[in-house]
C-alpha cells in the first residue's frame, strides 16, 4: 500500500497539483493586499473616506463599536462590508484569471495557425533526385 501510494504522490499530475495550490494560496494573498492596501484606499478617497471593511450592523444591543474587529468582540455582526471586499478581491481575481486565459487561447491559436513543416521527401522521391543528378553530370 505504501508503494501505491508514492506512485501516486510522485506522479507529476500530483506534483503539478499541488504546486499549482500554493501559488494560487500565494497569488490570493498578493490580491488580497491589492485590494486592501491598494485598490480599497483609492475608493475611500474618492468616495469621501469610504472604508468598506467596517461597515457592519450589529445584531446585538450590547455592539457599540464603531470598527469590525472591536464590535465582533462584543456579540454578533452582519459584516457586509467584508463580504464586499471578498467580492471585490474574487472579482479581481477573476478578471485576472480570465486576461491569461485569453493571452493563453490566443497564442494556442497561433501555433495552431502556423503552417506545417513541409513533409520530408518519400524514399522514392530522393531516389528519384538521385537519377536526375546522376543523369545531369553524365550530359
Amino acid at each position: 500500500m505504501l508503494k501505491e501510494f508514492r506512485e501516486f504522490a510522485i506522479k507529476g499530475n500530483v506534483v503539478d497539483l499541488a504546486i499549482g495550490v500554493i501559488i494560487g494560496a500565494a497569488f490570493g494573498q498578493i490580491v488580497t493586499s491589492v485590494v486592501s492596501d491598494l485598490f480599497m484606499p483609492v475608493v475611500g478617497a474618492i468616495f469621501g473616506g469610504l472604508d468598506f471593511s467596517n461597515y457592519f450592523i450589529g445584531l446585538s444591543s450590547n455592539v457599540t463599536a464603531n470598527s469590525l474587529a472591536a464590535a465582533r468582540e462584543q456579540g454578533a455582526v452582519f459584516a457586509y462590508g467584508h463580504f464586499l471586499t471578498v467580492v471585490i478581491n474574487f472579482l479581481i481575481i477573476a478578471w485576472i484569471l480570465f486576461l491569461v486565459v485569453k493571452g493563453i487561447n490566443r497564442l494556442r491559436r497561433k501555433a495552431a495557425e502556423a503552417p506545417p513543416a513541409p513533409a520530408p521527401p518519400t524514399k522514392e522521391e530522393v531516389l528519384l533526385g538521385e537519377i536526375r543528378d546522376i543523369l545531369a553530370r553524365k550530359a
